[in-house]
């Protein structure tokens, strides 16, 4: 984030977090009691990660570490904790504090008892002690003494960095029976160690996210190890015909004597052996390239394509190390076959390639659970809630997820942007006299092994098409070289570059990306300009700020105070909102929210005002994007929208919420990103379809209707025959009039796509003013561009109420329910219902999350009707029947029952 400008903010430190509804019921969110040691087995090549452990405050151990590392050692009252646990995700767990993402019960944790090193203490079991033993993590935050079975094994000199990779041979050590592993853990501190900090994202966890976020895990090996086994892959691109691939790895003898060891391996049919001569204690690098083995040379290779572009084929690369024909150590790694290219284009941006073909990234910023605590069921409704608002990539700036996240980024073709992170230490030796302590002799090294251990970990991965060296910050010349050097020895083979803002760096040169902001409220007509955060060249982070939840949400995490404090006062400080002072309150956004709709009147009020005024302002910031993205000129290349999720409950930077809640925000994304699309310009009226599939579209149809808030039809415009390329392609086949007789102040704009056969398959509609926002571009600051006179959009508050009817029916195969919902208009008058929701809730009236809706938040015209669908797991209901509450600008609230889930082909109709 673009917060190299934070003069007037309070960086604040500490890491991440986010989970589901369910998923702190969950009993694997609890961890298993101490004393049930992980069982590893013998096998070679086997790699077990400790199922957990018994933590304890230094403050309350006043035992020798050679006691609390050896077997047998009575860890009474000490807290179980999981295998990737921080110290409060523990205490969490084990019901220490009450619910931290409610109200300010963070602020009630002491942040003293994490001011001491922590105890992690876990048991493992071994049958035989025949084969070596080694321990590999990382993960650790901020840095840890490491003993096994009463002896010290590293030092915290050895393990620091939340990002370097540990193997430790603790063959020597293992005896049969029960072993332990004993890390001290030491406190974190963001600005002075390079692991993980919040930054301005959210309040920070007390605990600065101490702890060990990644598994430990035991291996065992017989004299010699593979290491470091990946696949180089080089496709012909533009052809796509033909793939070389390159299998490199490190095999390494242990032992204290000369061996040979056979290194065989195999990728689907093809398979590759080779022997290798290893003295005492010799690393050597194995390679299998097509000269040698031709079938590594693919003809008509399973390309890898991002979703929505092709399909997402993984390979897999299995290798064995024997040793007199028994086998020493195993190692596999999937992989894709895709290129990425980023050249900058003629105006100096990043213009991404993936296969040869162009594509527009359309982001969001990622977040963690505040705790850094890992649920993949979570996560991976979370990439399912991207593919379904139409984005393609997702930005991780630092917070660098445990390797099951990119395991799913892709499967489900979604690509990643990885990155370090700004405002701490990772950037302290280049970013001026701003939050981040200047690196010693002792960080150079560090940071490059962390980068070393990343690139390993994510070469092989098809979804990873870039790392960001810098974010706010390009490095310098010393730590740039350390970086790319350990890229390099990585074979890492996509796109690096220098920072996410307009920096250079010596070798890399331009970043091709943009920090412009904003990050606070600016209105819709923003994005259209070719200027600041507007639609041009690769924008890495921006959005108009404030993204307030649903009141169901809201209601979950703030006290009836506090909500009536939110809609009445816009100058008090929010505690959901930031711990930065620049955005420490809603001042700007709820100004706006008044000046261009009106006061509001109680909080359900102002939260229906602010579904509106997010649906506009995020569905316009993609629309711009999409719009000038094959531009001749100044095109725009990328847009991360800041930020995707939030780590908590949060009042801003979330295009959904923690629960994975949707409003507003959500389906103004998912309506700008249809694959077939009309949209409005705000900057010249024009109407405008774009084509995001590869395939051109002809023969549709173009409607443009105006309206008076009463449903007065003042203006209608039809265009057909209308044509557009694919690939991000757009057409213009209408401008909108400047004035219209008898158009009010505030008015409403239909606009209809309709294909050859007369189906409408793009609806959207827009309020707006003949009075537009005015911007004061002169004054704009590193955060926003003051708005000096705002749309009038209060005619929507004299729309007459609307009556829509709803019916529904719900069916279930296989775990997963379908309801469908069919909503008419059935009002007399001309009065459409603008942006009718549709939630679906439980017996209780608290919505079921997360879903996925086939339409949702749309408006209807009298004698008009739409059926919807929402898609979610049966068990999601928690054994209640399904309803569906039914709310819009002007429809009454109301529920209507969608009956129980019943077996496919049997529908239950109300």
């Amino acid at each position: 984030m673009n917060r190299h400008r934070l003069a007037t903010a309070a960086v604040v430190l500490g890491l991440l977090g986010p989970l589901t509804t369910s998923a702190w019921a969950d009993p694997h969110h609890r961890a298993a009691p101490p004393g049930r040691p992980t069982r590893v087995p013998s096998a070679a090549g086997s790699t077990t990660a400790l199922s957990g452990y018994a933590i304890q405050s230094t403050a309350k151990v006043s035992d020798p570490a050679a006691d609390v590392s050896s077997p047998g050692y009575p860890a009474s009252g000490w807290y179980p904790a999981g295998p990737r646990s921080t110290v409060l995700a523990a205490l969490l767990a084990n019901g220490a504090y009450a619910d931290p993402f409610h109200s300010t019960n963070q602020q009630k944790i002491p942040k003293a008892d994490f001011q001491v090193p922590w105890w992690y203490r876990s048991d493992f079991t071994v049958a035989d002690t025949s084969e070596r033993t080694y321990l590999d993590f990382s993960g650790v935050i901020s840095a840890a003494d490491v003993y096994v079975n009463g002896k010290q094994v590293a030092t915290t000199k050895d393990v620091a960095g939340a990002y370097t990779d540990h193997e430790l041979d603790v063959t020597s050590l293992v005896r049969q029976g029960t072993n332990t592993v004993a890390f001290r853990i030491q406190p974190n501190d963001p600005d002075k160690n390079l692991t993980m900090g919040w930054i301005d994202w959210l309040q920070p966890p007390p605990d600065e996210n101490m702890g060990i976020v990644r598994d430990v895990v035991v291996r065992r090996g017989g004299p010699v190890a593979l290491r470091d086994a990946h696949v180089v892959t080089k496709l012909d691109v533009p052809s796509l015909a033909s793939a070389d691939l390159t299998v490199r790895a490190q095999a390494r003898n242990d032992s204290d004597a000369p061996v040979t060891a056979t290194v065989s391996g195999s990728i689907g049919p093809t398979t590759f052996t080779r022997s290798v001569s290893l003295a005492a204690h010799e690393t050597k690098t194995v390679t299998f390239t097509p000269a040698d083995v031709p079938g590594l040379h693919l003809t008509s290779p399973k390309v890898w394509w991002p979703a929505g572009m092709g399909g997402q084929p993984l390979y897999d690369l299995n290798l064995t190390a024997s040793v007199s024909g028994t086998a020493s150590d195993t190692a596999h790694q999937s992989f894709g076959i895709r290129d990425v290219q980023a050249p900058l284009n003629s105006d100096g941006a990043r213009q991404y390639r993936v296969n040869g073909r162009k594509l527009l990234i359309k982001g969001g910023g990622w977040s963690p659970d505040e705790f850094l605590r890992w649920d993949r069921t979570y996560v991976e409704d979370r990439l399912k809630y991207a593919l379904d608002l139409g984005l393609n990539t997702i930005r991780l700036e630092g917070h660098l997820e445990p390797d099951e996240f990119f395991d799913l980024a892709d499967r489900h073709g979604i690509l990643t942007l990885p990155g370090w992170e700004c405002c701490d230490k990772w950037e302290g030796q280049v970013n001026g006299g701003e939050s981040g302590d200047k690196w010693t002799a002792a960080d150079y090294p560090v940071a490059q092994a962390s980068m070393a251990a990343e690139a390993a970990r994510l070469r092989d991965h098809p979804s990873v098409i870039s790392f960001l060296i810098g974010s706010d910050f390009a490095p310098d010349a010393t730590i740039e070289k350390n970086y790319l050097d350990a890229l390099k020895a990585a074979d890492w083979n996509a796109p690096v570059v220098a920072a996410a803002s307009d920096n250079s760096s010596p070798q890399l040169g331009s970043s091709g990306m943009k920090m412009t902001g904003p990050y606070d409220w600016i209105p819709p007509n923003y994005w259209y300009a070719k200027r600041e955060g507007g639609a041009t060249g690769f924008n890495s982070e921006t959005s108009a700020g404030p993204d307030i939840p649903t009141l169901d949400t809201l209601r979950r995490m703030m006290t009836p105070a506090e909500l009536d404090t939110l809609w009445k006062d816009p100058g008090a400080k929010q505690y959901h909102r930031s711990p930065s002072s620049t955005f420490g309150t809603l001042k700007l956004y709820d100004n706006a929210l008044t000046g261009r709709y009106g006061a509001p009147t109680g909080l359900t009020d102002y939260v229906r005002k602010a579904q509106l005024a997010q649906y506009e302002n995020v569905r316009a910031q993609f629309e711009a994007y999409g719009r000038n993205a094959t531009d001749v000129s100044k095109p725009s290349t990328g847009v991360v929208y800041w930020m995707f999720n939030s780590g908590w409950t949060s009042l801003h930077w979330q295009l959904m919420d923690r629960y994975l809640d949707q409003g507003g925000a959500y389906f103004g994304a998912r309506k700008a990103n249809e694959p077939l699309h009309v949209q409005y310009s705000y900057d010249d009226r024009s109407v405008v379809v774009v084509d995001n599939r590869h395939a051109a579209a002809s023969g549709l149809t173009v409607r443009a209707t105006l309206f008076n808030p009463d449903g007065t039809q003042k203006y209608d415009k039809t265009v057909t025959g209308v044509k557009v390329d694919g690939d991000g392609a757009h057409a213009s086949p209408l401008t909108l009039p400047s004035s219209v007789s008898g158009l009010a102040t505030t008015y409403l704009l239909r606009l209809t796509l309709t294909d050859g056969s007369g189906k409408e398959v793009s609806r959207n509609v827009y309020w707006l003013s003949t009075k537009p926002d005015t911007l004061d571009w002169a004054n704009t600051d590193w955060y926003y561009t003051p708005t000096t006179s705002y749309a009038d959009l209060k005619g929507l508050t004299s729309m007459a109420q609307v009556p829509v009817s709803a019916t529904a029916s719900t069916a279930s195969s296989g775990g997963t329910s379908t309801t469908t919902v069919t909503l008419r208009n059935t009002g007399s008058g001309k009065t459409p219902s603008l942006l009718t929701d549709v939630h679906l809730v439980d017996a209780k009236g608290q919505p079921v999350l997360p879903v996925q809706w086939s339409d949702n938040e749309v408006s209807l015209w009298p004698g008009e009707s739409a059926t919807l669908t929402v898609t979610y797991r049966t068990a999601d209901l928690r054994g209640s029947a399904p309803s569906v509450r039914v709310s819009g600008w002007n429809t009454a609230e109301r529920t209507v029952p969608a009956g129980a889930p019943e077996p496919s082909g049997r529908l239950s109709s109300r």
